[in-house]
């Protein structure tokens, strides 16, 4: 009997953590440079410095979809009690276009992470309507399942997340 290959976002903890399980009907594809996000890929700290480029699939161009960003495992994997960290949001995004077409509510913060593998999660959500989601005041301590609740975004419509660690070579001990 052939085994039922494992969700990598159950695999990777990001259902659960930080997600509810969810059907994916979305098409979406994240890419920094040359370099396509899959999950649980690893990307250094410097290939993430700039936002990517986010094209969405989607029916038409009168849905309009929400981009979240999150660090579920902020300061550090072992203490995460500032999770999750909010990194980018994205709302009002035309379907069958990009992040670019929507409007930036928090800009992007590049992942720094200083001690641990820190899983970095996208999340896409189907408005209700256009201009029905608004920017929340901080970052630290976001809630990706209370944002949506909030805003009626309901379950996403697609995520995938990758990995990040600090860089060698970068800070530690000078000799």
């Amino acid at each position: 009997m052939p085994r039922t290959p494992i969700d990598p976002l159950v695999l990777g903890r990001v259902i659960g953590d930080v997600l509810d399980p969810f059907d994916r009907s979305i098409p979406i594809r994240i890419a920094y440079t040359s370099r396509s996000v899959n999950n649980g890929c690893e990307l250094k700290p410097s290939a993430v410095a700039e936002h990517p480029r986010v094209d969405i699939g989607g029916d038409d161009m009168r849905t309009f979809y929400t981009l979240v960003m999150v660090d579920p495992d902020a300061p550090n994997p072992s203490d995460p009690s500032l999770r999750e960290y909010l990194h980018w949001l994205v709302t009002d995004i035309p379907g069958t276009t990009g992040t670019a077409y929507g409007q930036e509510k928090i800009p992007y913060e590049a992942p720094r992470p200083t001690m641990g593998i820190h899983r970095f999660v996208y999340v896409l959500f189907r408005q209700l309507g256009r201009d029905t989601v608004y920017a929340p005041g901080w970052r630290q301590n976001f809630n990706t399942r209370d944002f949506a609740e909030i805003h009626n975004l309901g379950l996403p419509v697609a995520a995938v997340y990758f990995n990040c660690q600090r860089e060698n070579g970068s800070g530690g001990r000078r000799r």
